[in-house]
């Protein structure tokens, strides 16, 4: 499988961002997700294809540009949905399914199929769950930061409070994560990018 260089993800996120303001926010976090997802892969020697790691993390939001209307006003009403949106957009691209997979298989800890029909969300009737290193390790890595307004980094104690709100198994499956993968040097990361640290 040829993995995509970054100037090639970079395109594919000018051509579907619906205004100069979404790119910066999605193609941002997405760097960011790479640099935390590299620095956890130097620091603890993680047996992962680092290249597929990296295509992965900056490709892993663009669904967010379909969430947005023709007048270029985002509909985050929908959010749960921009990672099936964005394996769609991948697919229709024509990039490979381990590519998509990283869209839509990120959310949360991971989404089971009793996820998505306990809360009754608009999403298909599926397991979201991280199936390889490398998906894990983007997953596990776009937790430590959050395209809120204004965009913050967030600390694994941090979000291990957020995601309490969605059951042990959760909670549990993201201490599970930090074990194994580690926790991040975020101080650096939020100066490099004038970010607040929470």
């Amino acid at each position: 499988m040829r993995v995509p260089d970054d100037d090639e993800i970079r395109a594919l996120h000018q051509r579907h961002a619906p205004t100069p303001e979404a790119f910066d926010l999605v193609h941002t976090h997405c760097r960011i997700i790479w640099d935390v997802a590299a620095q956890l892969i130097a620091r603890s020697a993680l047996d992962v294809d680092a290249d597929l790691v990296r295509a992965g993390c900056l490709l892993h939001d663009v669904g967010v540009y379909r969430l947005y209307d023709a007048e270029g006003r985002p509909d985050f009403g929908q959010y749960i949905r921009h990672g099936v949106l964005g394996h769609d957009l991948l697919r229709e691209e024509g990039y490979p399914d381990a590519l998509c997979r990283f869209c839509s298989h990120h959310t949360g800890v991971g989404l089971t199929r009793d996820d998505v029909l306990a809360q009754n969300l608009p999403l298909p009737v599926a397991d979201y769950l991280a199936e390889t290193p490398e998906e894990e390790l983007v997953m596990y890595a776009d937790k430590f930061h959050s395209k809120s307004t204004p965009p913050v980094f967030l600390t694994a104690d941090t979000y291990a409070a957020r995601i309490a709100r969605f059951g042990p198994s959760k909670t549990e499956s993201f201490k599970r994560m930090r074990q194994a993968l580690g926790t991040p040097d975020l101080p650096p990361l939020a100066a490099t990018y004038g970010y607040t640290l929470t």
